[in-house]
């Protein structure tokens, strides 16, 4: 098993899969492992999955997860613009099927660390415009929003099953549904445990996370003000890990561009602002945590 040493930085949630980096992923990918960050990409359904397997194949600190992204679970198109992105983003959905056989033949590499992202995503239920779905789907009406969140909340049970099976944790991707969340984990407990990606919540909620066996997944929202330092000096060291999004959510001083594993540091930098330690104390111990987790 190949370590990474407590002097690397981790990038625990990438997606250099994605068509972002459709003209320059290796270069991207070289870039990186040269400036000392190991990687773990994420497949948000079977086809970028498969493509974090191929690149993790080819790369030593390159590591891949499997999943289905919970939007990915029903065909629609949709423009999404966070006030803290780039630009407004167009986003096609297939409506992805679980098919366990190919995630299990995918698992057998040995460079799968991880089942994800995966998870609930209740925000663009609770938003006044649905999302624009293709004619082949129904839209998103109040009348069938139980419906959708009970299939997310049905092949997450079904991913929760596949990890345990697989005895991988699990990288999970929640927004505006912690109290959904929690209750799946109580009730269905994942042996290995794993991340909750990209978390946006209170320390209140994070510590119930935290007390199930979650780490915490910070990235680049943590540096566009002072919103999550109240979050930053309650959560210990011991249960963050560092991750970029990429190639959203850029940190600053980044912000504007493309965002990339390398900028991690950035992250970095700002809990040890907030934390007044040094950015070498929270490179090692977020390292050391995702090497814990992960086996990388």
């Amino acid at each position: 098993m190949f370590h990474v040493s407590c002097f690397m930085l981790v990038d625990t949630h990438a997606h250099l899969n994605f068509s972002a980096y459709k003209n320059d992923a290796e270069e991207v990918i070289k870039r990186t492992l040269a400036g000392g960050v190991f990687v773990i990409n994420v497949g948000s359904q079977y086809s970028t999955s498969v493509r974090a397997v191929e690149y993790a194949k080819k790369y030593d600190g390159l590591y891949a997860a499997i999943g289905i992204h919970p939007l990915h679970l029903q065909a629609q198109k949709f423009s999404y613009h966070d006030p803290d992105e780039i630009e407004e983003v167009e986003i096609e959905t297939a409506g992805e099927i679980f098919e366990k056989e190919k995630y299990l033949e995918l698992v057998k590499n040995s460079k799968v660390v991880a089942i994800g992202e995966v998870g609930l995503d209740y925000h663009h239920f609770e938003s006044e415009d649905p999302p624009r779905v293709d004619e082949a789907s129904p839209r998103v009406e109040a009348g069938n929003i139980e419906d959708l969140k009970n299939k997310q909340k049905e092949i997450f049970l079904e991913f929760i099953n596949l990890a345990n099976e697989v005895r991988k944790p699990i990288m999970i991707h929640c927004w505006d549904a912690y109290d959904d969340l929690y209750e799946i984990l109580e009730k269905n407990p994942v042996g290995k445990r794993g991340v909750i990606h990209s978390f946006v919540g209170s320390f209140k909620t994070a510590k119930k996370f935290i007390e199930l066996g979650y780490l915490i997944g910070l990235n680049g929202i943590i540096t566009y003000g002072i919103s999550y330092d109240k979050l930053i000096r309650e959560v210990g060291l011991k249960d963050i890990v560092l991750e970029t999004d990429c190639p959203y959510l850029t940190p600053v001083p980044k912000k504007g561009e493309r965002n990339e594993p390398i900028y991690v540091k950035y992250v970095a930098q700002k809990i040890a602002e907030v934390k007044e330690i040094s950015p070498e104390e929270v490179e090692k111990i977020t390292t050391e945590n995702a090497n814990r987790l992960f086996r990388i």
